[in-house]
């Protein structure tokens, strides 16, 4: 029996088995199986399949009159890649893209159309680089951000609208953007000029407040990140494990492994997980960096504290002691490490009140303020800072159950890493004026100082 006797919905199945190719040709065959051929949702399997799509669309999302029609459109503009890969990387920043869209919109109507081949090949040739095939298809999909504007007041709203994020410390402040391929080699070719030298990094991502800048080698298809020494001395770290970066192609799996995309594939698993939101700082919202997820279930302590610590450390550690919650993560900070042979981290620490108070001596108050904080701080095994002092940044927080949860960050440094962080904080029920009761002290669970495997 020929596929021409076959009956309408077993040929259908036969046909959804195809390759793309395969039901071309059987197009060709006759009318009966040009028009089976030709049924729209073969087509929409087959976008689906090679492309992720769930809708007729061009690659810069104008629609399409039919799915079959998407499906050539989209093999016009990628046949020259391979197509697994294609799907890998519009997967990303779909992803991304509709993260952006509904936590994040402002941000979102910053990302830009993707770049053309042409106009790829004109940054490479005025970089004197060649892009490894996932870079080319990063930009395909989107050319970074536009986040640069002439005038002041414009470029103080893009400022903080960085699709990375970023962090706040004293007067530190970083936010960091996906540079477009104008930008990249307008910076590139900057960063020459102010080291005095040619570089096979080019710029890729930077921040718009203060000095953090990342690159990639287009070489190797790493991406590192600068030091404090990246003026001085050119020192530059790497932002993604070297054991999965392979600019070729894996043996195994026929799979190039860019540290672009690696990057923001973890930076997006970040996003949908929740250990990085927005928030807002200095009075603009931004993603922030401080990790904010807890992985593990408390541990409840004969101590009457419930504790997250645990010898593999969890993202964000968290304890509660008498009522009052303390959170506290850590982000390394390469811009600020390096220098002296330091490691710079900085840590936020976040406190609340149970809804039914705190608790001294069996006792119940509504309210405490906080008196004095401790923090030991060891590099690998070696105590470096054991200080106790009045408040936190100048601040004595007054907690109640219905007041919002405080939040404060500052920075260490450690001569060597692993380093780890514990403390606590001592608490005064009611009021420092009006003290009700004898002061308590409140874990802070110990947070772990190293160089993670990825740097953002």
């Amino acid at each position: 029996m020929g596929l021409e006797n076959l009956g309408g919905l077993i040929l259908e199945k036969v046909l959804s088995k195809l390759e793309p190719r395969d039901i071309a040709l059987l197009a060709c065959v006759s009318s009966r199986l040009r028009a089976a051929a030709s049924h729209d949702h073969i087509w929409r399997e087959v976008c689906f399949s090679y492309f992720d799509l769930s809708l007729p669309e061009d690659p810069q999302g104008n629609p399409c009159p039919s799915f079959k029609v998407t499906y050539e459109t989209w093999m016009r503009s990628f046949s020259m890649y391979p197509l697994h890969v294609v799907k890998r990387v519009k997967q990303c920043w779909s992803a991304i893209r509709n993260w952006l869209t509904i936590n994040f919109p402002e941000a979102s109507d910053t990302l830009r159309r993707g770049a053309t081949e042409a106009e790829i090949k004109q940054a490479e040739e005025k970089l004197g680089v060649k892009f490894p095939i996932l870079t080319r298809l990063f930009y395909r999909f989107c050319d970074g951000q536009d986040t640069v504007a002439n005038d002041a007041s414009q470029q103080s709203r893009l400022d903080p609208l960085g699709i990375i994020g970023g962090y706040e410390f004293y007067d530190h402040l970083v936010n960091v953007h996906l540079l477009s391929l104008s930008q990249i080699v307008k910076q590139s070719k900057e960063f020459e000029e102010i080291t005095d030298s040619e570089s096979k990094h080019i710029v890729v991502a930077m921040s718009m407040y203060l000095d953090k800048w990342f690159f990639l080698n287009c070489d190797d298809g790493q991406l590192y990140v600068g030091t404090k020494n990246l003026f001085r001395i050119g020192e530059m770290i790497p932002c993604v494990p070297f054991a999965l970066v392979k600019p070729g192609t894996d043996a195994v799996n026929s799979l190039p492994q860019g540290a672009l995309i690696l990057w923001l594939e973890e930076h997006c698993r970040r996003l949908y997980s929740g250990m990085i939101r927005t928030r807002l700082i200095r009075e603009s919202r931004l993603i922030c960096l401080y990790p904010d997820e807890v992985l593990q279930p408390p541990m409840i302590q004969d101590s009457g504290a419930q504790s997250l610590h645990s010898e593999s450390p969890p993202i964000c550690s968290v304890a509660v002691t008498n009522g009052v919650q303390v959170r506290a993560s850590v982000v390394f900070v390469p811009e600020l490490s390096f220098e002296k042979r330091l490691y710079f981290h900085s840590y936020s620490i976040r406190m609340s009140l149970d809804p039914e108070g705190c608790t001294s001596n069996g006792l119940y108050y509504s309210s405490c303020q906080l008196s004095l904080r401790h923090w030991n701080i060891k590099s690998k095994d070696n105590v470096v800072a054991d200080v106790t002092g009045g408040g936190v940044i100048g601040l004595y927080p007054h907690l109640t159950p219905d007041s919002r949860e405080f939040v404060y960050e500052s920075c260490t440094s450690v001569p060597e890493v692993p380093g780890v962080v514990a403390g606590s904080f001592t608490f005064v029920p009611g009021s420092l004026m009006r003290p009700e009761g004898p002061a308590f002290e409140v874990e802070v669970a110990p947070f772990i100082l190293e160089v993670p495997e990825y740097i953002f």
